[in-house]
C-alpha cells in the first residue's frame, strides 16, 4: 500500500473520533442483530451519506439515467440552504459525504463551497466525476476546498474505445483535467484529493485495463479501480457485457440467458449504515433507487432522525429481510451482502 493510500485511509479513520465511532458501533451492532433476529431494528444514524448536487450531465452514457434522459423524476440542482441543513443536522454522525447520486456534480456552481462546508464540519469527502470540467481554475477551487477523494470516470485508454461508453466525451479533456487535478495539488502543497481513476468494464474496453493503469501512472493518480457495469436488461445479454466473465456482474446459463452473480440473500448493510438524498430533499434507502420509487420522506419537511426511524424506512427494512428478491430495485443489485465491501 503506497503513502498516498494509507494517508487517505487515516484521514477517513481520524474523522471517526471521537463521539462518530460510538454511533458507527451502535449502527453495526443493530444490523447484525436484524440479520439474526429476523427482526429489523435500527440503533444509531447514518455515518455515511451521498447527496445529489444535480441531476444534470454532460454525456450520453447508455446505461445510465441521466445520460438517457429517462428520469421520471424532476431534474435540479442542489440548493445550499438545503445542503447546509442535510449537514447541520448529520454531521455529529457522518463519517463519509459522497457528493453524487445522478449527474456531473461539477455542473454545480457551488460544489466547491458544498464541499468546504462539510469539511470544515469534520466530515470526510468525496466526488465523483467525468473530468470535462476540472480546467486549471476549476481544479485549483477543488483542492482549496478541501476535498478529500475524487473519482475520475475513465473507460477507455482511446477515444475511439472511450466514447462507445461515454457518449458525447472527449477523452483529451479527461485527461487534461486530470493533469490540472494533480498540477494544483502540488502548487498548492496538498495530499488531497485522493485521485482515483475508475474504469467501468465493458466489452469494448477490458482488453484496455492495463493501458489505463499505466497512463494512471503516467499522469500521477493515486490508484486505479475496476468497477463492474450495471445492465439494465441483462437477461438475455447485452453487448457492454465483458467477454470475461470476472469481470461481469451477470453469469452466462446453459441455455445462453444471462443472471445475476450476487445470491441476493435477505440482508443488507447500506440500509443500515448509508442514505442518499436527491436534490430536492427525498430520503432514498440506496444508491439504486435512480428514479427515487422507494422515497423515506423528504427533509425539507421533517427532520432526517425522523424519516431514517419512520414507518416507511421501518417497512422497507422488514421487506428486505424477509424477501430481498421481491424488491425491484434490489434485483440488479451487485452490493449489500457484506460489511465493508
Amino acid at each position: 500500500m503506497n503513502a498516498n493510500k494509507l494517508r487517505d485511509k487515516y484521514i477517513l479513520l481520524k474523522s471517526a473520533l471521537p463521539g462518530k465511532a460510538a454511533n458507527a458501533l451502535k449502527v453495526l451492532s443493530s444490523y447484525y442483530i436484524s440479520r439474526w433476529t429476523g427482526q429489523a431494528r435500527q440503533w444509531g444514524l447514518p455515518f455515511s451519506l451521498s447527496v445529489e448536487p444535480t441531476t444534470a450531465c454532460n454525456l450520453h452514457c447508455p446505461e445510465c439515467p441521466s445520460g438517457l434522459r429517462s428520469f421520471t423524476r424532476p431534474t435540479g440542482h442542489l440548493d445550499m440552504p438545503l445542503f447546509q441543513k442535510i449537514v447541520d443536522e448529520l454531521s455529529r454522525y457522518l463519517l463519509y459525504l459522497n457528493f453524487y447520486f445522478q449527474g456531473e456534480p461539477f455542473i454545480h456552481k457551488e460544489l466547491e463551497d458544498m464541499i468546504a462546508y462539510a469539511v470544515k464540519k469534520g466530515i470526510y469527502t468525496s466526488s465523483s466525476t467525468n473530468a470535462h470540467f476540472l480546467n486549471e481554475a476549476r481544479a485549483e477551487k477543488t483542492v482549496r476546498s478541501g476535498l478529500n477523494r475524487l473519482i475520475i470516470s475513465i473507460d477507455g485508454s482511446t477515444q475511439e474505445i472511450y466514447e462507445q461508453y461515454r457518449r458525447g466525451g472527449q477523452l483529451r479533456r479527461v485527461i487534461e483535467g486530470t493533469k490540472n487535478l494533480v498540477k494544483a495539488r502540488e502548487k498548492l502543497h496538498s495530499h488531497t484529493p485522493y485521485i482515483i481513476f475508475q474504469f467501468l468494464i465493458v466489452r469494448p474496453n477490458e482488453h484496455q485495463i492495463g493501458e489505463i493503469r499505466a497512463l494512471a501512472k503516467e499522469l500521477g493518480v493515486d490508484e486505479v479501480k475496476l468497477k463492474t457495469a450495471q445492465i439494465y436488461d441483462f437477461e438475455n445479454g447485452d453487448p457492454l457485457i465483458p467477454l470475461n466473465s470476472k469481470y461481469s456482474r451477470y453469469a452466462r446459463q446453459a441455455d445462453g440467458r444471462y443472471k445475476i452473480k450476487n445470491p441476493l440473500h435477505n440482508q443488507c448493510w447500506k440500509l443500515w449504515h448509508s442514505a442518499v438524498i436527491t436534490w430536492d430533499g427525498r430520503v432514498l434507502p440506496c444508491c439504486f433507487d435512480k428514479d427515487a420509487s422507494y422515497e423515506m420522506g423528504n427533509i425539507k419537511e421533517r427532520a432526517f432522525a425522523d424519516i431514517w426511524r419512520g414507518k416507511a424506512y421501518r417497512d422497507f427494512r422488514k421487506r428486505l429481510l424477509q424477501g430481498r428478491k421481491e424488491i425491484d430495485i434490489c434485483r440488479n443489485c451487485s452490493e449489500g451482502t457484506r460489511v465493508w465491501t
